[in-house]
């Protein structure tokens, strides 16, 4: 029972060849404004509002979450070179390890990962395509032919940290996004609006 809760969730992924270009066709292509419909959960706390990517004219991306009243809970950048820019967050939820959770589940969302530093490995049925980070590794999981997404995980050396499911895409946007942590208490469930 002991070697059971050690093992890793990754242990049997085989080494394979390939690179990030099969994944490209689910980064999501926000040319225009896209607007969701969002609930977070986070331990007890329940906020939910409208979730606004917008594409801006420097080909940053703009990340804003607000109440249907207005209130702004937080607005992101995401810059076209990989920088990050916290333009708002509420006082409330303005901790670094929020921004720094935050920032990674929509670097995960928006597929920001520099493709020249894939790993492909696959496992059965599935494909995985991993991008290393500081801590653990965001692996893009499709089918073995890559063909449909599967999810996407942030993954510590040994299981599960963050699970992205991404669906429904409709012109090259998913109509569907949920963000579930395994270690907290901590969703994010969006669905798209038409304006």
């Amino acid at each position: 029972m002991f070697f059971c809760s050690c093992s890793s969730a990754y242990r049997s992924l085989e080494r394979t060849e390939g690179g990030a270009a099969c994944i490209k066709r689910f980064q999501p292509k926000i040319n225009q404004t896209v607007l969701y419909s969002t609930q977070v959960d986070i331990l007890q706390h329940h906020l939910s509002g409208l979730l606004l990517f917008k594409p801006m004219e420097d080909s940053s991306m703009r990340v804003v979450f607000a109440s249907e009243m207005g209130l702004k809970f937080f607005d992101f950048e995401f810059g076209k070179d990989g920088t990050f820019t916290k333009h708002y967050m509420l006082p409330k939820m303005d901790k670094k390890a929020v921004v720094k959770t935050l920032r990674k589940d929509f670097e995960m969302v928006l597929m920001r990962q520099d493709p020249a530093t894939a790993e492909v490995f696959t496992n059965g049925s599935e494909r995985y395509t991993a991008f290393r980070l500081k801590k653990g590794k965001i692996y893009y999981i499709t089918s073995k032919d890559c063909s449909a997404l599967v999810r996407v995980e942030n993954g510590s050396r040994r299981k599960p940290v963050v699970e992205v499911f991404l669906t429904h895409y409709t012109n090259g946007v998913p109509d569907s996004i949920f963000v579930q942590h395994k270690k907290v208490k901590f969703n994010i469930s969006s669905q798209r609006v038409e304006k």
